[in-house]
C-alpha cells in the first residue's frame, strides 16, 4: 500500500524547476530520508508534499495518508520566534484541524497537549514564550506539536540541525517509534550517518533523482559525486522542461 505517489513530478518557483522528473513511491509505514547537496530541492519537495506549493507539471498522489493527516516541520529558521504566544498555546496548535481556528479546547484536548509536552520533555515549560527556548528547546516543542496532530504522513525538515546531542538522540527515537506505529516518515537530513543507522529507505536529489531505494545502495561514492556535479552544473535560469505527452 502506497503512502505517497510521484508522477513525472517537477515543483519549483516562478516557473523555474527546483525538482525535475520525480518518479516513485513510498510505501505505507516507510521510514524514508531525503539527502543531497544544498540546492538540490530537497525543501522543495517536502514543501510540495506539504501542499504549500503547487506542481509546476506531474503530480503528487496521497494515498490513504489525505492532507489533513499530514505533519510537517519546516525548518526552525522558518518559524518567527518574536510572536508572543506560549508553548503550550503553540503546541496546541497542533490541534486546529479538530477545535477550528478559534475553537476552545476541551478537557481531553488539554491533556494531550500535556501528555506531548511530557513526551518531548517539556513538562513545567508550558507557561513560557516561545522566544526564550534554546533552539533544542524549541525543537522539542515543535515535535510536541506534531505529536498532538496524531498524523500518519510525518513530514521532518531537518529536524536534527543546530541541536545539542541528547536533544537529537531523544527526538530520534520518537522518530523511530512513530515508524514502529506504522506511520510513514520522510525527512530532510545531512547527516549521513543518522541516515545510515536509522533510516531503511533513502532518496539521493540533486534537483533530479539521481538514485532511490535501499540506504546502503543510495548512499555511495559514486552516487554522491554524481549528485553533487549535478548540483553544481544546474542552470537556475534554465525555462520549464518540457514534459512529453
Amino acid at each position: 500500500m502506497s503512502a505517497v505517489r510521484f508522477r513525472n513530478l517537477t515543483l519549483g518557483y516562478d516557473r523555474h524547476p527546483a525538482v525535475h522528473h520525480l518518479d516513485g513511491t513510498v510505501a505505507a509505514g516507510d521510514m524514508l530520508a531525503v539527502v543531497g547537496p544544498n540546492g538540490a530541492g530537497k525543501s522543495t519537495l517536502l514543501k510540495g508534499l506539504a501542499g504549500a506549493i503547487s506542481p509546476l507539471s506531474g503530480a503528487i498522489e496521497l494515498g490513504d495518508a489525505g492532507r489533513g493527516k499530514i505533519a510537517y516541520l519546516p525548518q526552525a529558521a522558518e518559524i518567527d520566534r518574536s510572536f508572543p504566544i506560549s508553548v503550550f498555546e503553540l503546541v496546541a496548535m497542533g490541534l486546529w484541524r479538530r477545535t477550528g481556528l478559534f475553537g476552545g479546547l476541551s478537557r481531553a484536548d488539554r491533556d494531550a497537549v500535556d501528555h506531548a509536552l511530557s513526551a518531548v520533555g517539556l513538562t513545567g515549560f508550558e507557561s513560557r514564550i516561545i522566544g526564550t527556548l534554546s533552539g533544542g528547546q524549541l525543537q522539542r516543542m515543535l515535535f510536541a506539536r506534531l505529536l498532538v496532530q496524531d498524523a500518519q504522513l510525518i513530514l521532518l525538515d531537518e529536524p536534527f540541525t543546530a541541536i545539542d546531542a541528547k536533544t537529537t538522540a531523544d527526538l530520534l527515537a520518537l522518530v523511530c517509534r512513530w515508524n514502529a506505529e506504522k506511520r510513514t516518515i520522510i525527512a530532510v537530513l545531512h547527516d549521513m550517518e543518522t541516515v545510515r543507522s536509522s533510516f531503511p529507505q533513502a532518496l539521493l536529489l540533486a534537483r533530479r533523482p539521481i538514485a532511490w531505494g535501499r540506504t546502503a545502495d543510495v548512499l555511495t561514492p559514486e552516487n554522491l559525486t554524481a549528485a553533487r556535479r549535478m548540483t553544481e552544473a544546474f542552470d537556475d535560469h534554465a525555462a520549464v522542461c518540457a514534459v512529453a505527452a
